[in-house]
């Protein structure tokens, strides 16, 4: 088995990628539903962020409430710390437990860890991984599409956008690059360039 990292700042491209890789017969495991996983109803994750951001954060129904707890961390850097030193560890915990499924079905599988904060959680390289490609497009240009197609607010876009790390901080991680500058068919094409070369 081997496992590439694939990652990319908000809006960069990454589901696209992941998506055209599992055509190709990538194994995609999610960090983003295992990041929902890790604050479910009922999970300690979940205690633990109540514990620290309060209980604004929690909706009637026992759930995260996403948008309070949005609110506050993408607003406060040290909040957004706190948050991440719950949820990372959480979430890392579950992807390894993905991994071993993975290879315990298919010991030749490639699997796809599709990780949008792998500059910010691990803050370097990690071991566990064979290779890290990184998804591509500039910060300005992910602004644009998250005003564009997620009809959100510019300063909200900006505010996503600056909370996460920079582009050379992810592009320091990367072994490969699919390019998600162009058009859609630009960056399939780019996501297949690096697909031929990852899965010899």
């Amino acid at each position: 088995m081997r496992i590439i990292g694939l990652t990319g700042g908000i809006a960069a491209g990454k589901s696209t990628v992941s998506g055209r890789w599992a055509e190709h017969g990538a194994v995609v495991v999610d960090a983003d539903r295992l990041a929902r996983d890790a604050v479910a109803p009922g999970s300690p994750g979940l205690a633990r962020v109540a514990e620290r951001f309060g209980p604004g954060v929690i909706a009637e129904d026992g759930s995260l409430d996403r948008p309070a707890l949005g609110a506050i961390v993408f607003s406060d850097p040290a909040a957004r710390k706190d948050l991440e030193g719950i949820t990372h560890p959480e979430v890392w915990r579950l992807a390894q437990a993905a991994f071993d499924a993975a290879e315990a079905a298919d010991p030749d599988a490639i699997v796809v860890y599709d990780v949008p904060l792998l500059a910010e959680a691990r803050g370097s390289r990690p071991l566990a991984f064979d290779s890290v490609v990184v998804v591509d497009a500039p910060a300005a240009q992910r602004i644009e599409r998250l005003v564009e197609h997620r009809g959100m607010a510019r300063d909200e876009a900006e505010r996503r956008v600056s909370a996460q790390a920079s582009d050379a901080e992810r592009l320091a991680l990367a072994d490969h690059v699919v390019d998600a500058t162009g058009t859609l068919a630009d960056t399939i094409r780019s996501a297949d360039a690096v697909w031929e070369r990852i899965s010899r």
